[in-house]
């Protein structure tokens, strides 16, 4: 995959006065940052015919800037608009834009051979703001199509003990950079299992972290996720088990509650979900026999 020279910096950060009020203190006047929420278009570019090219806007996301092509890769990829980064020709920022809308627009050129036979669906679900991803657009049935042979429950060739989670929460927290810096952001982090954190990334939208995350992966030939345990700031929602499954994950890890539909999910494709860790506690909602905790269970107890 190629990716064009031109490139544009926009900022993931603004500063705004504001005015601290904290009884029974004097009001405080200060400068804050304040994490950047910007919407990038995301234009997939097909070959028509030998010499031209046809632009469709595929996706509106609202994102903080940064890391875009990653964002892009594991967005087309997690949708299964596109299987690996081969099926792309070059990521370039559209230049025949607005002042204003520089660095918001980005072209994904797809190779010649490359077919998305579901283009008319993917059409009509063009605008994704910072707090949901494409929702409700797959139903379980459909996953069950398009989500690869690697994420499967024959996937049972580990097992880890409840002392490699503990640390997992405090290792992500220390490496939220731009959380440090504005609290406004959720985040995304892979970790082998060995406890090594592999990838962190953050956005103003849960979504858009894991498709940085997943497109980091992607672009350095490591999916699927085999022995990778994803962990996330925030719930685990639906939208974020379907994304992790598509790239080959088989365990997820979130700090906050998962939905039913996410427990459901995990369930149906052998995936090991555990809400609300900490570094003194977690809850299992779905083993699929990756957890060694015979010391307090009894058999068959989350049948």
């Amino acid at each position: 995959m190629k990716k064009s020279s031109k490139t544009y910096r926009r900022s993931a950060y603004c500063e705004f006065p504001t005015l601290v009020i904290h009884r029974p203190m004097i009001p405080l006047k200060r400068k804050d940052l304040v994490i950047s929420e910007e919407p990038l278009e995301i234009r997939i570019v097909l070959a028509k015919g030998k010499d031209s090219w046809e632009s469709f806007p595929l996706y509106t996301t609202m994102r903080t800037p940064g890391e875009d092509e990653d964002l892009v890769l594991g967005l087309l990829f997690s949708e299964g608009v596109i299987k690996s980064p081969k099926d792309v020709e070059y990521i370039s920022y559209c230049e025949n834009v607005s002042e204003e809308k520089q660095g918001n627009v980005i072209n994904v050129f797809l190779k010649r051979n490359v077919e998305v036979t579901n283009l008319p669906t993917l059409l009509r679900v063009s605008y994704m703001n910072s707090a949901c991803g494409l929702c409700g657009k797959l139903s379980i049935e459909h996953l069950k199509s398009i989500i690869p042979t690697y994420a499967n429950k024959e996937d049972n060739t580990f097992v880890l003990n409840d002392e490699y989670f503990y640390a997992l929460p405090e290792i992500l927290r220390k490496h939220q950079e731009k959380f440090l810096l504005t609290g406004g952001t959720h985040a995304c982090a892979a970790f082998d299992f060995e406890g090594n954190l592999v990838c962190v990334r953050e956005d103003v939208g849960r979504h858009n972290a894991m498709d940085k995350l997943i497109g980091f992966m992607l672009r350095n030939n490591k999916i699927p996720l085999r022995k990778i345990c994803l962990v996330v700031s925030g719930r685990a929602s639906y939208e974020l088990v379907q994304k992790a499954l598509m790239a080959g994950a088989s365990m997820f890890a979130s700090i906050g509650a998962p939905s039913t539909l996410a427990i459901k999910l995990a369930k149906e494709f052998g995936m090991t979900l555990i809400g609300f860790l900490s570094r003194k506690r977690f809850v299992v909602y779905n083993d699929a026999g990756r957890l060694n905790l015979d010391k307090w269970l009894v058999p068959n107890w989350l049948s």
